[in-house]
């Protein structure tokens, strides 16, 4: 009966081991060797992308009216494909008409074919790494383990999470009270998950699978139908992800339509119809803060969890090792040219200089020690390109343009050598943070300021500050004095951002790790929700009672 549950356990079983003691585990390999995914499997991925290209996204039996599709690459192609479409009544009438039988399906009868979803999926992973590649710009490598791999740890957090959840009630119980002399009152009770509704999963361009896949996996474990609604300019990663699903779910006896592709048009988006509609009981949203406040406002009843914008920081008060922090930071601001919401936009560094193992270093000296290592890691264009990517969206280049009059350039940006795409490296400005507050808006994109403060108490109070006026994902410290490293790790979690201190080897403060790193407070403006904590899964469904006198 349970089948795909049985199949999976081994990795159900390890995925909540995982997520309860937060040490390094993935179920999926990162790494894109032949020697791990088939020694064909590179080839194969890519011929299968190839085969996509210029025709028509089949999906048997979606509800369409028309085709819509307009993917660009940021590496200069026009993917050509189209994509069944339809209005969101015509969506919402499908999604309603496919959860009953959903709805009733037993937990590990869901969680069984959500496992089974992401097995499929990783086997996809070149193919995927090829779709998140050509929609969002990322470098291959990084497409790969983002769009595949890591995105499928947090579909699988997900689940595991749903399935803890859904399962901390038993489904049925004996209820004796003892009433003294008389006979004890005794009932039999049975409790039954009980989904919202319909999900809305609104997808942003820049990463369409690792933001997306949480609160997909989330609702679809818990019984929840899902509608899930691309960025225009990156639906290849989600129609093949929805493709999946659907396949799946008609392999196993359940209405395809459980799972539906809300594709449209640039200028003609459905995203708005989709969340005013009262039928769409969860939204799922990554994306501005402008829009995403709209979305909070014109939901209705729906429980919504948003990853928002927010202005993330660095401070740097005193370092032991200042060429491994230059190289440090020099790869976070250069990595997807700062296109991640983790990405760190301030540098706060004191006036007056720091303390090193070098001895005392200006402003001016630790603005150019990470300028000097921009530079020498940029410096081959082949591993620019490899680590900067492309930009994904147009309006990023010229957000960069108009930056370069908001401070003193330190490092300019320029486009990647010998690199067919829409490229740029970091744009690296010097301000001051008592004479100007040009970087206390999210400049989306590689763009980094280092903001010279009184000192590093003051700049740990403006980052701090900052977080709880505009949001922040993450923030970064650099120091050596023990007080004031606890001072600022309590004053960071205050402010509901979560702090990495004197990264300097190969972990960086951008990157968030599944079963061990909760992505996103909710605690301050750059979201509402964590990805993946017990929050996230378990309001996406109520558990209702049914009870009788037990009969002999």
């Amino acid at each position: 009966m349970d089948a795909l549950f049985d199949r999976h356990q081994p990795t159900l079983a390890a995925a909540l081991k995982a997520a309860e003691v937060r040490g390094y585990w993935s179920a999926y390999p990162e790494i894109p060797s032949g020697k791990i995914y088939g020694e064909s499997a590179r080839d194969d991925g890519l011929a299968s992308y190839n085969a996509r290209l210029g025709r028509h996204f089949e999906l048997p039996g979606h509800p369409a009216t028309t085709q819509v599709g307009a993917e660009v690459s940021p590496f200069g192609a026009t993917l050509g494909i189209t994509y069944p479409a339809a209005d969101a009544g015509m969506l919402i009438t499908a999604s309603q008409a496919a959860g009953s039988a959903w709805a009733a399906a037993s937990v590990k009868t869901r969680i069984g074919i959500c496992l089974e979803i992401l097995a499929r999926l990783n086997r996809l992973s070149f193919e995927m790494a090829h779709a998140v590649m050509h929609t969002t710009g990322q470098a291959f490598a990084m497409a790969f383990q983002a769009g595949g791999p890591h995105a499928q740890d947090r579909g699988l957090e997900a689940v595991a999470y749903a399935f803890a959840e859904m399962t901390r009630t038993p489904p049925q119980a004996v209820w004796n009270k003892p009433q003294g002399k008389g006979d004890a009152i005794i009932l039999e009770k049975h409790w039954r998950i009980v989904p919202r509704g319909i999900s809305l999963v609104i997808g942003c361009q820049t990463f369409p699978t690792w933001n997306s896949y949480p609160g997909l996996f989330a609702s679809l474990s818990t019984g929840n139908t899902v509608i899930v609604k691309p960025h225009p300019g990156a639906i290849l990663p989600l129609a093949i992800t929805v493709s999946v699903i659907r396949q799946v779910l008609s392999e196993e006896g359940y209405a395809a339509d459980i799972a539906l592709l809300a594709a449209d048009a640039s200028g003609a988006e459905i995203t708005r119809d989709l969340v005013e509609n009262d039928a769409v009981s969860i939204v799922d949203y990554t994306g501005s803060s402008s829009f995403g406040e709209w979305v909070r406002k014109h939901a209705g009843s729906a429980q919504v969890y948003t990853e928002e914008a927010g202005v993330n920081s660095i401070v740097i008060a005193a370092t032991d090792d200042f060429a491994g922090m230059c190289a440090n930071v020099a790869f976070s601001l250069s990595l997807y040219s700062g296109q991640m919401c983790t990405a760190p936009q301030n540098i706060y560094v004191p006036k007056g200089g720091i303390q090193t193992n070098e001895g005392h270093k200006s402003f001016d000296d630790v603005a150019t020690g990470i300028v000097a290592a921009i530079d020498d890691l940029l410096a081959n264009p082949v591993r620019a390109a490899g680590v900067c990517g492309a930009i994904a969206n147009a309006a990023t280049v010229s957000r960069v343009e108009a930056a370069r009059s908001l401070g003193r350039i330190i490092r300019d940006s320029a486009p990647i050598a010998a690199v067919e795409a829409r490229t740029a490296t970091p744009l690296i400005l010097a301000v001051d943070a008592e004479q100007t507050d040009a970087h206390e808006e999210e400049r989306f994109g590689p763009i980094a300021f280092v903001v010279g403060v009184a000192d590093a108490t003051a700049g740990i109070a403006q980052a701090v500050s900052l977080a709880r006026q505009k949001g922040a994902i993450t923030a970064a410290l650099y120091d050596v004095h023990d007080g004031r490293i606890e001072a600022a790790v309590d004053a960071f979690a205050a402010a509901g951002v979560n702090l990495s201190i004197n990264l300097t080897g190969g972990i960086f403060v951008n990157q968030s790790a599944a079963f061990s790193d909760f992505h996103v407070t909710g605690a301050n403006p750059a979201g509402n929700a964590s990805l993946t904590d017990t929050a996230f899964v378990a309001n996406r469904f109520r558990t209702a009672m049914w009870r009788r006198p037990k009969t002999a």
